[in-house]
């Protein structure tokens, strides 16, 4: 990557010095190579929005037919449904049944209620509560790409793990935060194999237009 004077001398300005300290620790205080790695660092990051969001959507829909199925049509209306959700133990940790009944309040359809939930809501539903009256009975259908040789019990939490995850990873990239020195293939193997399990032919389309293994190759 190649950089003028100018950019060399006012873009660290525009990221901000604190923000480009980062870089240029890991780049022995050579500015034009910790451009090249911040650059890289915006560059991989946008290229994993794509299977951040072919994640979450496929992951929340698949979840919201295994609810219709147990709880009817309106399930984020039902009482008995809000009720199973688990209840954090600190005032401060996220609560999916508020958060469910805040966004049922004032939304008018269900695809409003899946759109509006926070991701958190989608990984506290893979809680071990959920399992006899939810996954036993609709794991398979929600993720018919799950190994059948992974027991359901041991494969929801597998999800579960995998949600929580990718939702730190995505709060990073969402707050700007470098991201280079993660171990991005493992990420990246997290996402796919959660997209992989709610249908094949969704992983095979992500290998088709991800630029995550590329930009991995072409690392500065």
């Amino acid at each position: 990557m190649q950089f003028s004077e100018d950019e060399i001398r006012h873009l660290p300005d525009v990221i901000s010095a604190p923000r480009f300290a980062t870089y240029l620790r890991v780049c022995g205080n050579r500015p034009a190579a910790a451009l090249a790695l911040y650059q890289w660092n915006l560059e991989i990051s946008a290229a994993f929005i794509v299977p951040l969001q072919i994640c979450e959507i496929g992951v929340r829909n698949g979840v919201a037919h295994a609810l219709e199925a147990v709880h009817g049509p309106d399930w984020p209306w039902s009482t008995g449904f809000t009720r199973s959700l688990p209840q954090p133990k600190a005032s401060w940790q996220y609560d999916p049944q508020d958060d469910l009944r805040k966004v049922a309040s004032r939304a008018t359809t269900v695809g409003r209620v899946v759109v509006e939930l926070k991701f958190a809501f989608w990984e506290k539903v893979f809680t071990r509560g959920q399992d006899a009256r939810l996954w036993l009975p609709h794991f398979r259908s929600a993720f018919p790409g799950a190994s059948p040789a992974i027991a359901i019990p041991g494969a929801r939490e597998r999800v579960f793990a995998n949600l929580q995850a990718i939702r730190k990873f995505r709060n990073r990239i969402a707050h700007h935060e470098p991201v280079f020195a993660r171990d991005l293939p493992a990420d990246y193997s997290r996402l796919r194999q959660l997209i992989a399990w709610r249908n094949p032919a969704a992983a095979t389309w992500l290998d088709r237009i991800e630029r995550i293994t590329a930009l991995l190759r072409d690392r500065p």
